[in-house]
Formats: C-alpha cells, structure tokens, sequence
C-alpha cells in the first residue's frame, strides 16, 4: 500500500476498503513478484484504488479501463493485469467492452465493486442497480432490470467467474488469488455495502444494517444455476455466492497463435 496516501477517502461503511485489503493480500500470496503485478481502474470510488496499491497502476477515463488493459496486457503479456472498479465503470458506462473481453478471453483478471449506484457522482441507478430500488434518480424505484452479472460475463466467454460480498474476506482473497492463477478471462464480483449512496435510501437505517442484510441473506452456492443469482430488492430472497465458473480454454494470446499455426500449417 502507499501509506502517504492514507487514510483513504471512502465512507465509513463502505466495503471498498475491505475489497482493497482482499486484493492486495492477494497479491502478497501470489507467485507473481509485485513488480510484475499492474493495477488498472476506472473513475468512481473503486477507482480510487489504482493509487492506493504500491504497484505500477493507472487511472483511466470513465468506462475504459479494460481498454487500457488491454492495450498493457498486448505489449507486456508477462504481466498480471487486474482491473479494479465499479458498477458503474465496467458495466454501465464501460458494458461493451466488458463483454467482449469476457469473448476473447484476455488473460485480464476484472474486480468489480458493486454497489447498485453511482456512488461517487451523486448516487444515480445504473446497470446493475436492482429492481425497484431508489436511487437519486429513481426515487419512486427503478423500473428497469439489472444486469445478473454472473449471467452476463460467463455468457460472453469468461473462464472464471466468482461473486463474495466484502465481508467474505478469506473466500474473496482465494477467489482474487484463483483469478491470477487463470489463463484467459477471470471476472469477480464483489457486492459492497453503499450506506450513504444507497443504503440511506433503501431503508437500511446505517453501514451496520447494510452489512447486516449481506451476512443474513448470503447463501454459498457454487454449483448454483447463474439464470437464478441475480439481485433483488425482497428481502426474503438469497444473494447467492461462490466461485461459479472455473474452466480451462485456450486465452487470446493462446487462440491467436494456434489459429496462425494452423493457417501457415495449411499452407505449406
């Protein structure tokens, strides 16, 4: 960590800190020497993560960061490239090239802080923000469905999708750690507690009661039909967790060498 830039700006509650704790002991576990370890976000609160991290990192545009990424992991493939970031960033703003990442299959490792908001910029609803939830910008309830996230990478093509809650800290670093292991596309979700954005205006009275939501309903499933994972405002049903998907198939780098080796084989 870069400890002159602490204390960090999140909110008291706010599960952002514990994510960034999971992802940085992750990497202190991981075979990869920090010097080869990158961190790559977008704008929004999560995004404010590239500068904590005492890595080689980069801030990016709202909506870019697996572009830039992408571009990183292209010219330097020997790297460990993760992208930390929101809701908001990957998935609303940034959804296309998220799915097409997921469909080639870059060697990328996503960490998506989900909070159902646009946290930082005044607590408007997003892609992900769930079925009748308030938000600044739907203060009778969102009408629009959100995105089932797990659906949604590990049908464009992800190799390994996973989704904790920021209180499931061992479960979320071993998921984080899993996702440098893989070779291709590794996607985790991490569901995070938004007390001012979006607990405030969701009945939960404080942090505590946010977080309190997230232990009770949690349900670890890892086997779990990802049509029925999606998140939902009634408080009688489950938030299903686990590491859903975890699969071998050949990376970009790899599928791009052995399609040009099968082509030139063809010539000759």
């Amino acid at each position: 960590m870069r400890a002159h830039r602490l204390p960090h700006i999140w909110c008291p509650g706010c599960g952002l800190g514990n994510a960034l704790r999971c992802y940085v002991e992750a990497m202190e576990a991981s075979d990869t020497p920090l010097d080869k370890h990158v961190c790559v976000s977008g704008i929004g609160c999560s995004g404010r993560a590239a500068g904590y991290v005492n890595v080689d990192s980069y801030h990016t545009t709202h909506g870019r960061p697996i572009p830039f990424a992408t571009g990183l992991k292209l010219v330097r493939p020997e790297l460990e490239v993760t992208v930390f970031s929101g809701d908001g960033d990957l998935v609303t703003i940034g959804g296309n090239h998220l799915i097409h990442a997921a469909r080639r299959n870059l060697d990328l490792n996503v960490l998506c802080a989900n909070n159902f908001n646009y946290g930082m910029t005044g607590g408007q609803f997003g892609a992900t923000t769930p079925y009748a939830a308030r938000t600044t910008t739907t203060p009778y309830g969102n009408f629009e469905q959100a995105f089932n996230l797990p659906l949604l990478v590990a049908a464009s093509g992800a190799t390994f999708v996973s989704r904790w809650t920021s209180l499931h800290v061992r479960q979320l670093t071993k998921a984080i750690e899993r996702a440098f292991e893989v070779d291709g596309f590794a996607f985790v979700e991490i569901l995070s507690p938004c007390p001012v954005g979006f607990g405030r205006k969701n009945e939960f009275a404080d942090a505590l009661a946010e977080m309190t939501h997230f232990r009770e309903k949690a349900i670890v499933r890892h086997d779990a039909d990802l049509r029925e994972v999606g998140i939902t405002m009634r408080r009688e049903d489950p938030i299903i967790l686990g590491n859903f998907v975890d699969e071998e198939r050949p990376s970009y780098f790899v599928g791009k060498d052995d399609l040009l080796k099968s082509v030139l084989e063809g010539r000759e």
